[in-house]
């Protein structure tokens, strides 16, 4: 009966195993079966071709971590369409310009997200159909009344669709990472579920624990990679670190990943409350998406074991570095070696560097992406060798490991999430007391870094609390909280190149060798 079915389509599990739960929601215990899964996936199908979604097409969706979610981007999956699922952390103003650039055909938005579009409803209705996920009404209908009416029966065009993700650019607005739709049917082998189940063992023994935002990639793609695996995955609306603790213990979990700022709060319990829960069962404790402080790894090995792994990719999957508990061990520091692509270290004129020199970290024979709608930034991540690149700054051992040092641009990492200081520069030179501005990233215990803003004033205006705080609201008007400084600090000139140019590093330097968060005036 499956014998037709490409190897990794949930609808391989339906049939073999329909009653086994494919994903669960932590705090309701709500159940989905392969089975479930596989009839709301075909439902959605069915309704995606109602509004005549056809092969390309994209979808935005806007939701917490909720059942619905899941069934939705395997819906997308198997329907040859490019779904885009949308921070809920982004301002309303970034929504909006992420469902207008991709194109959005349908945009799924939670019930209790409504009000994040609410500002824009009437436009967003004039570019595509709007569906509500829970309780709708009659101008904005409910997806969830309509799916059910749908047919559980696979569509009669099935093709494999694909992710389309956001990620900041250093010219301000979230940029789609986009990759060619494979032609071929849904389910099939691909790059992806070859690499993540070959190196962190994803397979039907899995019980996966996703503790972070589904809408983020590494948590979507490892979910899915799991569900079509057929591992079983537990999904946490909201991180909580002993609750953490307790999940592992009772659902018996043998994978999960992680963020550095999600250890720093286990690490924060007291030592009864982390001692009070078995994680026997579990395996394999995969982290990324920013730099671990090195005490903080050793110090989660030191209570998990030898189960914790490293990768270093970003959204765009243009290579793949990874390494164990082992490795890291005898590499302190490092990301680990190539799994996906030729490392290259290269200086600013694309020549390759000697080995343990720092540049720039290329990918050479990687996943080839493009930035939607913006060609000159696609070409911008790429050398005259077609090398691609993060603008990540590292360094190579003698034995082919990574080191990074540094980030181009110096991007923000403050837990987990990708900030870029120009965005927040740009928004804040619009404001009529400031002359130049400087955002850099400093240390913060918790998130690894937080955001600074340095700002030199017009003539006439005089640095005080009040002005400081007003720049901070006025970025939170335009900016998710997150991209917003914390602190702002008045210089009356800024380090400078003989031709003018802002010495972004040399003032970055300065707060990074003495108190990180500075005098404000």
């Amino acid at each position: 009966m499956t014998a037709d079915l490409p190897p990794f389509h949930p609808r391989r599990h339906a049939l073999e195993r329909p009653d086994d739960v494919a994903f669960r929601i932590s705090t309701s215990g709500e159940a989905v079966t392969f089975a479930q899964l596989e009839s709301r996936a075909n439902q959605a199908a069915h309704l995606f071709r109602h509004y005549g979604l056809g092969r390309g097409d994209h979808i935005v969706i806007l939701m917490e971590n909720r059942r619905e979610f899941l069934e939705i981007c395997f819906a997308a999956d198997r329907t040859g369409l490019y779904y885009t699922t949308a921070s809920t952390h982004l301002a309303d103003d970034e929504i909006r310009h992420i469902i207008e650039d991709c194109g959005a055909a349908l945009v799924l938005v939670s019930d209790t997200l409504l009000d994040r579009i609410i500002g824009f409803v009437d436009d967003l209705r004039r570019q595509c159909p709007i569906l509500v996920v829970g309780q709708g009404s009659a101008e904005l209908p409910s997806f969830s009344a309509l799916a059910e009416d749908a047919p559980v029966t696979p569509i009669a065009d099935e093709s494999q669709g694909l992710d389309m993700l956001y990620s900041s650019g250093t010219t301000g607005r979230p940029k789609g990472v986009k990759w060619t739709l494979p032609d071929q049917p849904a389910g099939s082998p691909s790059m992806l579920i070859e690499l993540l189940s070959s190196l962190f063992g994803y397979g039907p023994e899995t019980r996966y624990l996703c503790p972070a935002p589904l809408y983020h990639a590494a948590p979507l793609r490892h979910t899915m990679v799991t569900i079509r695996t057929g591992g079983s995955a537990v999904i946490m609306p909201k991180f909580d670190a002993e609750t953490v603790l307790a999940l592992i213990e009772s659902e018996r979990i043998t994978h999960s990943q992680w963020v550095p700022t999600m250890f720093v709060r286990l690490l924060k319990l007291p030592e009864a409350t982390r001692h009070r829960y078995s994680l026997a069962s579990m395996t394999m404790a995969v982290h990324a998406a920013a730099p671990c402080p090195v005490d903080v790894k050793q110090r989660m090995i030191e209570w998990w074991g030898p189960i914790i792994h490293e990768y270093y990719a970003g959204t765009e999957n243009n290579g793949f570095t990874a390494l164990n508990t082992g490795e890291w061990l005898t590499h302190v520091g490092s990301v680990g070696r190539a799994k996906l692509g030729v490392i290259h270290i290269c200086d600013e004129n694309g020549v390759e560097v000697p080995v343990g020199s720092e540049g720039e970290v290329y990918f050479e024979n990687g996943h080839q992406f493009e930035y939607h709608n913006d060609p000159a930034k696609t070409r911008s991540s790429r050398n005259a060798r077609g090398w691609t690149s993060l603008g990540d700054i590292g360094r190579l051992d003698e034995e082919g490991y990574l080191y990074l040092t540094d980030r181009k641009s110096f991007v923000i990492i403050s837990g987990g999430v990708n900030i870029y200081p120009q965005e927040v520069e740009n928004l804040l030179l619009k404001h009529e007391a400031v002359l130049d501005a400087a955002v850099i990233g400093v240390p913060n215990e918790d998130f690894g870094e937080e955001v600074k803003a340095v700002v030199q004033l017009v003539d006439g205006q005089e640095p005080d609390e009040a002005l400081a705080n007003e720049l901070i609201t006025f970025c939170r008007k335009w900016l998710s909280s997150i991209k917003c400084p914390r602190t702002v600090d008045f210089r009356k000139e800024f380090p400078r190149s003989p031709t003018g140019k802002l010495l972004k590093r040399q003032l970055r330097e300065e707060y990074l060798h003495r108190n990180p968060r500075g005098a404000r005036y």
